[in-house]
């Protein structure tokens, strides 16, 4: 006969189920999260991935095509714990690959002997100045509803790009769920990151714990933890900024005014004229922009944004960005954060300052904005202001991203993609300059 356990004792029983099933915890040295990152020297390159147990770090790569996995490169991995309440710990493995051929291919896997990863491939990166880049550039994706990752995965697995930028705002957020948020994020990505150099800027969607998933995570070059950096490809000059420290000046103001020394520095440097006249192009990406025209009340859609023109009420007094970039001839500068697509004329201090009436963006007269983030995320797109300034030129709520190539030390090329319209191009501008820099605009 069949006897019913009383519901108590069976309450009892089945809570200590977990014990009885959970055992050991499981060895966690599969290499995951697999992405590239260009260091900024010529002929190297970045493999970054993350285990979940301590294991050494070894990419073993070859010459597609080759014998496999005839060279070996050892690196480090840099324990990283989360804030929070998991405290969950990872293992951020980083191996620089050097002496690579310029524009070769590699096959490449990663991990330890303890376990490796699918085997992927790269192209190194082209270090004459005359190659002609092509990027795919957007902002604010995320790990749920991210419209446009499926078509960037494919394009990228077609060879369309050299170089992806995100500039800002990723999983939505890295942190949540104690960072398993952060990993499935870039489990996603690794189907872009692991075949071309990935190269990122903070948002303000990084910002939990003091940027820590961010800083931790990704591998850019120089020593600012990927907050700030400058890197060259083909006739541009790529320099990637925080505008958030403008807006989170808990976790330091000095890093406002180390971040604007560092730029001037930087924009010194390439404004030497043996520098400009082989990289005449300079590019700056940050995540929120000077100027848009979205209705979000957001810092950029109140005349005065932090970033563009400082902030008086820190002491001393914070100096934006836009005259920095104003007076070093910056020619295009790229923003994510609002998610829409908007393309400007070119503008300084408010004011429209095309090439001509006919060529607006020829021999244009200031520098030109491009705002793109509307990659996809669970914030959906946003809504635009119905009277724009007359800055705004060209302006889509379509999720999306922008494609560019810097052709030669004259043309750059843009558009945009809308995948809601099936990867139909949208928007595309030729920008045209004889000249680059501050005498440019005159």
């Amino acid at each position: 006969s069949f006897k019913m356990v009383p519901v108590r004792a069976a309450c009892t029983f089945l809570s200590l189920a977990p014990l009885l099933v959970l055992g050991v915890p499981p060895i966690w040295t599969q290499p995951e999260q697999v992405h590239l990152s260009y260091p900024g020297e010529p002929c190297s390159m970045v493999v970054t991935w993350t285990t979940f147990s301590k294991t050494e770090s070894k990419v073993e790569y070859s010459l597609l095509g080759g014998r496999l996995f005839e060279m070996t490169a050892k690196g480090d991995a840099t324990l990283f714990v989360d804030s929070g309440k998991e405290k969950r710990r990872m293992y951020i493995h980083r191996v620089t690959l050097t002496g690579l051929k310029p524009a070769a291919a590699y096959a490449y896997h990663c991990g330890s002997d303890d376990g490796w990863s699918d085997v992927f491939s790269f192209t190194a990166l082209n270090n004459n100045t005359s190659f002609s880049p092509r990027f795919a550039l957007y902002g604010d994706l995320g790990n749920e509803n991210p419209q446009s990752l499926a078509r960037l995965q494919k394009e990228t697995q077609l060879g369309m790009y050299d170089v992806i930028l995100h500039i800002g705002d990723f999983a939505y957020d890295m942190h949540e769920d104690n960072a398993r948020i952060g990993d499935e994020f870039m489990r996603q990505i690794q189907s872009i990151a692991a075949y071309v150099p990935y190269m990122t800027c903070p948002g303000n969607h990084e910002s939990t714990y003091n940027f820590s998933n961010y800083r931790n995570r990704f591998s850019m070059p120089g020593q600012t933890e990927s907050l700030w950096y400058s890197w060259n490809l083909g006739s541009a000059h790529i320099i990637s900024l925080s505008t958030e420290v403008y807006f989170y000046l808990e976790f330091g103001q000095e890093l406002l005014f180390k971040q604007y020394n560092w730029l001037k520095k930087d924009l010194e440097e390439a404004n030497k004229p043996e520098n400009r006249a082989v990289r005449p192009w300079i590019i700056t990406m940050g995540h929120r922009p000077m100027y848009c025209s979205d209705d979000d009340q957001d810092d950029c859609t109140k005349f005065d944004s932090y970033v563009r023109l400082g902030r008086n009420d820190t002491k001393p007094p914070a100096p934006g960005l836009e005259d920095l970039f104003y007076n070093y001839g910056v020619d295009l500068e790229l923003w994510a954060h609002e998610h829409t697509y908007e393309r400007l004329w070119p503008v300084y201090g408010d004011m429209v300052y095309n090439g001509s009436k006919e060529q607006p963006y020829v021999n244009p007269k200031a520098p030109i904005h491009i705002i793109t983030g509307s990659a996809g995320c669970r914030e959906k797109t946003d809504r635009f202001n119905p009277n724009p300034k007359e800055w705004s030129a060209f302006r889509s709520t379509d999720y999306g991203y922008t494609r560019m190539q810097v052709v030669n030390t004259t043309h750059v090329y843009l558009e945009q993609v809308s995948d809601d319209q099936y990867g139909k191009v949208i928007d595309s501008i030729w920008v045209v300059k004889e000249k680059h820099g501050f005498s440019a605009w005159f």
